[in-house]
């Protein structure tokens, strides 16, 4: 038996029960054990016909080549990963954008989460001088499986946005927006080790215009500090993104890209692009934790990778496929709610694939709210995860939800109708 009076700080914070591993763990258990669960809760793309084919016969060809199998079964990585795959890599970024990345700049891990759990803790805690140093979160809310990755207590801070209501047939469309005053004055007060940034946000669907970009990259340059740019849904790829932006680098910028919305979250993947020491750093901790990383999708996208065809993926496949799915659930959710006589929004969805809802009449919490759904047999993730690291009790955390709308229709209609169903029992 585990005795709690002997576990370390840092054990019992990583072994507690954590939103992450509660999302997880829920999504695990409707997937492989009670089918009728509704899944509309976790991160799990979509199985995308064509790229669904495409991923078939490159494993198929994969099997036909013995060095393949070799380097993806029988060898071990370096621990930044494959050469030949970091290579092209590399090269994919200084012919489509021009950017000067080098392999030195690139480094493979077991996926984007792992990416951040890495860079958390690299920058942020008690430094060498005995300085608490924290991570900003620019805009609230943000992606919940950044908020217990830190190995040291109270690591995030995290500024409220500015919230704009947009004009529209139906009127209930919002928008969140970086606060740059409440940045800039965080910024301020010198305890700030790096920005965390996810583009398309992870719950909202958020997408950082490019001028916000800029101005977040002049003060991160002006305060002389990273940030780390999440680009799970983003561009250059899986380019699931709704609305026109263009990818950014700077000396200042560390890009974090994955495989797994591409249609690849089992093969755990994720590549970190940024200063040569942090890259260096990263492929240490690859090292200390796991001395390698996994082999099979680095092999499997390599020559998509080195043909560019990688970039074509998204605006050719995975964007239809989405965008078709978000706009059939934006009805769906309006004729639903109108029904039910209860107040609703909904944030802009510009990109990944999720709708971001906002109930301000709610009762309960959303956490009680998504519970009682799933007593219903539908699976959502309650707003309360994804406000870590903000001060102040703003009561619209407890009053939103995330749902995932890439499920198969008939799933993605039904849970809807219970969702309003359930608030309209459920409000003051």
């Amino acid at each position: 038996m585990l005795n709690p009076d002997v576990i370390t700080r840092v054990g019992a914070k990583l072994s507690q029960a954590t939103g992450i591993w509660e999302l997880m763990e829920d999504l695990g258990h409707a997937l492989t054990v009670d089918p009728d669960m509704r899944m509309l809760g976790g991160g799990n793309p979509a199985m995308v016909p064509e790229f669904t084919q495409a991923a078939r016969q490159r494993l198929k060809q994969m099997l036909e080549e013995p060095e393949t199998v070799a380097a993806m079964l029988g060898n071990y990585d370096p621990p930044r990963g494959h050469p030949r795959f970091i290579e092209a890599f590399a090269a994919l970024l200084r012919r489509t954008y021009g950017w000067p990345v080098q392999p030195e700049h690139v480094a493979i891990t077991p996926g984007s989460q792992c990416a951040t759990f890495f860079l958390i803790n690299l920058f942020a805690g008690q430094d060498r001088a005995g300085k608490q140093r924290k991570i900003l979160l620019p805009l609230c809310p943000e992606y919940l499986g950044y908020a217990d990755q830190g190995l040291e207590p109270d690591i995030f801070v995290a500024c409220r946005p500015k919230l704009e209501w947009i004009e529209g047939p139906n009127r209930h469309l919002f928008k969140y927006h970086i606060d740059l005053a409440v940045v800039e004055e965080r910024l301020r007060q010198g305890d700030i080790a790096a920005m965390l940034i996810s583009r398309p946000t992870n719950p909202s669907g958020n997408v950082l215009a490019d001028d916000e970009i800029r101005a977040l990259s002049g003060l991160a340059s002006q305060f002389g500090i990273p940030i780390i740019l999440d680009q799970a849904y983003g561009v250059p790829f899986p380019a699931i993104v709704y609305t026109s932006i263009q990818p950014v680098y700077a000396p200042h910028f560390i890009l974090l890209f994955s495989l797994s919305k591409i249609g690849l979250p089992g093969t755990r993947t994720g590549i970190v692009v940024g200063p040569a020491e942090v890259t260096a750093a990263v492929a240490s901790l690859t090292a200390v934790a796991g001395l390698a990383n996994p082999t099979l999708g680095q092999q499997m996208v390599l020559p998509w990778i080195e043909d560019g065809s990688i970039l074509e993926i998204g605006p050719r496949w995975l964007q239809p496929f989405y965008n078709a799915r978000r706009l059939k659930a934006r009805e769906w959710l309006h004729a639903a709610f109108e029904r039910a006589r209860v107040p609703w929004a909904m944030h802009a969805d510009e990109g990944a694939f999720f709708h971001w809802l906002w109930l301000p009449e709610l009762k309960i919490s959303s956490r009680e709210f998504c519970q009682r759904l799933k007593e219903r047999k539908v699976l959502t993730v309650p707003g309360e995860y994804f406000f870590y690291g903000l001060e102040e009790n703003w009561t619209h955390r407890h009053q939103c939800l995330r749902i995932n709308y890439s499920g198969h229709e008939n799933v993605v209609r039904e849970a809807v109708e219970i969702i309003a169903d359930e608030a309209a029992q459920n409000q003051r």
